[in-house]
């Protein structure tokens, strides 16, 4: 996902001026380090289950003064640093937002993507 014409591109659609007052965005990266037991992590093997991802997100949209959600994660072997996972929640006040992208990147996390990590090698 490329965050800055995905956010343009929002920009663009019907009743954005009129819905939005705040977008979060989570570009979460693989880390260098097992969140367990703080191990060097070399790669990390992903994948995601895209209409769990896509479900999950058309459920956030109903929620009060959501206008879009917006998720897409990588799939295959990363390193790290890499780009893993993309999230966007757009609606009117932060009120609304905040809890819902909360909400959003914990279930996308635990209910859609799998991940596995690997020791470096050498």
């Amino acid at each position: 996902m490329d965050i800055t014409r995905t956010l343009q591109e929002l920009k663009k659609r019907p009743g954005f001026t009129e819905h939005v007052g705040m977008m979060l965005v989570h570009n979460g990266v693989v880390r260098g380090w097992s969140r367990k037991e703080h191990a060097p992590v070399g790669t990390i093997r992903v994948r995601h289950d895209p209409q769990r991802m896509a479900a999950i997100c058309q459920e956030m949209e109903q929620r009060p003064g959501i206008f879009a959600v917006l998720a897409e994660a990588a799939d295959g072997e990363r390193r790290p640093g890499d780009d893993l996972l993309f999230l966007v929640v757009a609606g009117d006040i932060r009120e609304h937002v905040k809890p819902v992208f909360a909400e959003l990147l914990d279930r996308i996390k635990s209910e859609a993507v799998i991940k596995e990590e690997l020791p470096p090698q050498g």
